[in-house]
């Protein structure tokens, strides 16, 4: 996972980092999922395919920042985290 900073200009404007936007053409349109302080984006052109899958991430991962904030978090170890894993691709 690649991670960068950016920032808003006064117009709205977020400039994507040189090195994030290597595959990203001119004028391609991207979908933006906003959910409290996080913003999800992607490439819209890949919407029909995945578009649902997406829209499931980011409810799951809101859920999960909602319950971290609540502390409800529990520790595993990484078998059992794995198996929950597999029970969640399940789902």
């Amino acid at each position: 996972m690649d991670v960068a900073i950016t920032k808003m200009s006064s117009k709205g404007q977020v400039v994507i980092p040189a090195e994030m936007r290597e595959d990203i053409k001119e004028g391609e349109k991207l979908l933006i999922i906003k959910g409290d302080d996080k913003i999800i984006m992607k490439k819209a052109k890949k919407l029909d395919k995945q578009l649902e899958e997406d829209l499931e991430f980011a409810r799951r991962t809101e859920k999960a920042w909602k319950a971290y904030a609540r502390g409800e978090f529990i520790s595993q170890d990484a078998d059992e985290f794995l198996k929950d894993l597999e029970k969640w691709a399940k789902d």
